[in-house]
């Protein structure tokens, strides 16, 4: 055992459950993949005022979950703890938005990270899949983002999800409601850190997870009942697409998500197999963080889906993925010559697009099969000095249990075959 341990709150992915995590990137992946979104990465680190200006300096995530340093030249970074400010910020840098093709359409993933009590599912260093659609006010473009997202959960097998869905107003609607949510909370009995976050973004106490908090919210008022006009048509168009399209979610005026940058819509997608920290993604719409950041007006939409959540949401469902074997073929060999011989046949599958392994260190033959069996390989090649001098290697089904001779020149093509 290694002197050093992952750090607290963190983890290793290793095999075989790194392939379970690879199958739930790529089903998030696909349907964004297939509708326009093109692949961006940006840097683990950014300047620490990125997150402040725009995730919210009152928010839990600046001011107690950051990971914020200095370097030697003394800027001020901080480790991503979300990405939505970094991929607006690599578009604006590079100026996409003038490309003239609006909106923009980006996908990632990555790893972040936020100092948060390490718990089942709530990591310090976390998985994501996320999209964003820069440039565009459109409704459509909202459902368009809830739609994907529901369909590559239900790619995956989940079926006991539910998407919350609420609306925070614009500029012109959302101040009116702010000040009466602020009278409304100056009247509780709240802890000081709560009356101080009430002064700086009321709405934020409305996402206070603690029962003691939430018991006093009732009666406090409501969001829906001072949307202007323009939020309430414009929220009742995503309503109405999402319905047509046969997707199903709750109205949850008290959903604000636990970032400052949203506008009108906000959404959620939580499990209720995963118990109190039940959310697995969430996003919404986004139109004034461009200016936060020192960009021009560029209304926009996104979302994040956590991999981690999500996989274990698959294990309350008892969902198991198929998963392709990383190997379908492993060559063992007995002798030097037999060696040299199935080393190249497997390079030779290998370059063919045969995913092949090789038997290393020198091991008889009960060792290189024990290797085979945990491999997960279809097929087994074996061969001894007696094979070659045949001219043959015995080609093993490793379901059926079937061995046959077959002729070296012939054991890639009929391999192939076999694998098509």
């Amino acid at each position: 055992m290694s002197t050093f341990q992952a750090p607290k709150g963190t983890y290793d992915l290793l095999p075989p459950d790194s392939a379970t995590y690879l199958a739930v990137r790529d089903a998030i992946s696909t349907p964004l993949r297939n509708s326009g979104y093109g692949y961006v990465e940006t840097p683990g680190f950014e300047n620490v005022e990125l997150f402040a200006r725009g995730v919210g300096e009152s928010t839990d995530i600046v001011t107690k979950e950051m990971y914020a340093f200095e370097t030697k030249g003394g800027d001020k970074l901080a480790l991503r703890p979300e990405g939505t400010a970094s991929v607006l910020r690599a578009a604006l840098e590079a100026n996409l938005h003038k490309a003239g093709n609006l909106p923009v359409k980006l996908w990632y993933s990555g790893s972040y990270y936020r100092y948060e009590r390490p718990q089942k599912g709530r990591y310090r260093h976390f998985s994501q899949v996320g999209a964003e659609a820069i440039g565009a006010e459109d409704p459509a473009l909202d459902a368009e983002l809830i739609i994907l997202a529901d369909q590559a959960y239900r790619s995956l097998g989940l079926r006991d999800f539910r998407i919350l869905l609420n609306s925070l107003g614009d500029n012109e609607c959302r101040p009116v409601y702010r000040a009466a949510l602020q009278d409304f909370l100056r009247g509780l009995d709240l802890d000081e850190d709560t009356l101080r976050r009430a002064e700086i973004n009321p709405l934020r106490v409305l996402d206070d997870k603690r029962p003691d908090v939430q018991k006093q919210l009732v009666g406090a008022p409501s969001l829906r009942d001072y949307l202007c006009d323009g939020c309430k048509a414009y929220h009742e168009q995503v309503r109405e697409l999402l319905t047509a399209e046969g997707v199903a979610y709750e109205d949850d005026e008290k959903l604000v998500r636990g970032l400052d940058y949203y506008t009108r819509t906000t959404f959620e997608f939580v499990h209720d197999g995963l118990g109190s920290q039940s959310a697995v993604g969430g996003g919404g719409r986004y139109d004034g963080l461009s200016e936060m950041i020192g960009g021009p007006s560029l209304p926009s939409v996104g979302w994040a889906l956590g991999v981690d959540r999500t996989v274990l949401a698959l294990e309350a469902e008892g969902v198991e993925l198929e998963l392709p074997s990383t190997t379908s073929v492993f060559a063992v060999p007995l002798g030097d010559e037999a060696r040299r011989v199935l080393f190249s046949k497997v390079t030779e599958l290998r370059r063919a697009g045969v995913s092949a392994d090789f038997s290393y260190g020198g091991k008889g033959l009960k060792g290189a099969m024990k290797n085979a069996n945990r491999s997960g390989a279809r097929f087994t090649i074996v061969a001894g000095e007696r094979d070659l001098a045949d001219g043959v290697v015995q080609l093993k089904d490793m379901e059926s249990g079937e061995q046959d001779a077959v002729a070296v020149e012939e054991i890639v093509a009929v391999l192939k075959a076999k694998l098509a």
